[in-house]
């Protein structure tokens, strides 16, 4: 079939004449080629080979034929080409991934520096989307991350990248916006508000139907005044802004923004020091009966920062709440709570007297938890019953039925607890009876206004009839003046705590209020 014929017919057209003639004259110059060609098979199937030719020449060196050896490359470009793939896009959505972003961006900050044109970054995280792997299944999850990957292209335009960085996180790359800033930040919003309008449809994923929202922070540039991971952080940076600001929006970063952000992580580090150190302090507030007669402490910590001075738990708890280093905390605060009960057992003025520590959510929920609390008890050897934990509303959320377990056990120690907050978080009175509780504490804000707020007495009153019913002790915060201790007092509330007896203080002036 082919005798006679030239090697035309194994031509696939996807190569031009140039390539053709470039080829022969390397032939012609050299005696060789060797390359990467497209050819077509008898049936008509075009596939890649790699192509060997040398010119075959006799003794008078006149070029007599060729021979080309051919190899069929089929195999060895689809695994290049997959490899390729695995490396550069996301194999879930078949986005852009991280490494391609970050390539393409570095290209689009040169060109925004040549062309004056205004480039951005659209940082995008899921609303609420570990709750619904957690409900239904990362299979489920999987199926929205795909279906939010096909809205995002089509709410944004052809030249644009759209990327997977992973798990819920969406990266988009905006080129060639305006030469204006005010220009380029409305096409961006337009392109914002879109993007958010597709994601707010709702999701058929199998049999389910849900809706989903999105976050997203933004980030002007022009390929001058910022660095590619600068970029990246501050559009993240402006993403979290949009989740603080009720999710399901758009923010610009903000420089002030990004000092509070840098403030933060020196705190941080800060206070992983302070923990090696021990520059904690319990200040201690008196807690009194009806007669002002002392019945215990609430321990409230402090942080003696050496060149910040007294640092607020206002200030560092909701760190340590979120990178964890409150389980460490709370075990400090628990220890020097128990010792500072051994020192008092030696003492008649204070021996009767109950320290309250507050615990978090984060150090109640660790398996081992009621263990701690006893190595700590029998450590100082001290009267189980001197200490008392306190837990606020918002912990009986979630695995309610750990946390009455971890009490129980705690309760047989001789620990009672007290709920503190009572009345402003998420309330239960079907988990309230369930609660081995000791005590209700009620929230300073219902005392503050009690005397001229009628809403706030009755809410007093109703805590403190509920508490006497469930056959539980009632203490309440923030007293400052007589006339709210008066009031309590008519509404049958006989504990009380606050600036009215004393402020919270150090152990030393502490003990010199209790034995005065």
């Amino acid at each position: 079939e082919v005798i006679g014929k030239t090697p035309k017919i194994l031509n696939s057209g996807r190569q031009d004449k140039a390539f053709y003639t470039d080829m022969w004259s390397r032939i012609k110059r050299t005696g060789a080629w060797s390359g990467e060609i497209w050819n077509r098979r008898k049936n008509g199937e075009i596939y890649p080979e790699q192509l060997n030719i040398t010119a075959v020449k006799n003794k008078e060196n006149i070029i007599t034929n060729y021979v080309a050896t051919l190899t069929d490359i089929t195999m060895r470009k689809a695994a290049s080409d997959k490899i390729k793939d695995l490396a550069f896009y996301d194999p879930l959505t078949h986005l852009p991934n991280r490494r391609l972003l970050l390539d393409r961006l570095s290209q689009a900050l040169v060109g925004s520096s040549r062309s004056g044109y205004k480039g951005a970054l659209l940082f995008i995280d899921l609303d609420q989307f570990k709750s619904l792997n957690d409900t239904l299944g990362h299979d489920v999850g999987d199926q929205l991350l795909q279906q939010v990957a096909k809205r995002l292209l089509s709410a944004t335009r052809k030249g644009d990248t759209v990327s997977r960085f992973g798990g819920d996180e969406f990266v988009i790359l905006l080129e060639d916006l305006s030469s204006e800033p005010i220009e380029a930040a409305t096409k961006l919003e337009t392109i914002a508000n879109k993007i958010i309008n597709a994601l707010n449809h709702p999701y058929f994923l199998g049999v389910h139907e849900r809706h989903s929202s999105a976050s997203i922070g933004a980030r002007l540039f022009d390929g001058q005044e910022a660095s590619l991971e600068t970029i990246l952080k501050q559009a993240d940076i402006a993403m979290y802004q949009a989740k603080d600001s009720g999710r399901n929006t758009l923010r610009f970063f903000d420089p002030e923004m990004q000092k509070t952000i840098r403030a933060r992580y020196e705190l941080e580090n800060e206070l992983r020091t302070a923990i090696k150190k021990q520059q904690f302090q319990l200040h201690y507030q008196l807690q009194v009966d009806h007669s002002g007669r002392p019945i215990g402490a609430e321990a409230l910590i402090r942080w003696q920062h050496p060149t910040r001075g007294m640092v607020s738990p206002f200030k560092f708890i909701p760190i340590a709440e979120e990178n964890g280093m409150i389980i460490s905390i709370g075990q400090w605060v628990l220890e020097t709570a128990c010792q500072q009960i051994s020192q008092w057992a030696n003492n008649e003025q204070s021996k009767h007297l109950v320290i309250a520590i507050n615990v978090s959510a984060k150090q109640f929920s660790q398996v081992n938890f009621a263990d701690q609390v006893n190595a700590a008890i029998n450590k100082y050897a001290i009267d189980a019953s001197k200490l008392k934990l306190e837990l606020t509303e918002s912990m009986l959320v979630d695995n309610i039925e750990q946390i009455i377990t971890t009490m129980r056990t705690l309760k047989e120690l001789g620990i009672t607890f007290s709920l503190d907050d009572f009345g402003t978080g998420y309330s239960s009175l079907q988990y309230l009876k369930k609660l081995p509780l000791s005590q209700l504490k009620i929230d300073q804000s219902f005392v503050r206004d009690i005397l001229n707020d009628k809403s706030d007495e009755a809410i007093v009153s109703t805590i403190i009839a509920m508490a006497k019913s469930l056959d539980l002790d009632v203490i309440a915060e923030g007293v400052e003046t007589d006339e709210q201790k008066q009031v309590l007092l008519n509404n049958a509330c006989t504990h009380f705590q606050g600036y009215l007896f004393s402020k919270p203080v150090g152990i030393d002036e502490f003990n010199q209020l209790i034995n005065s």
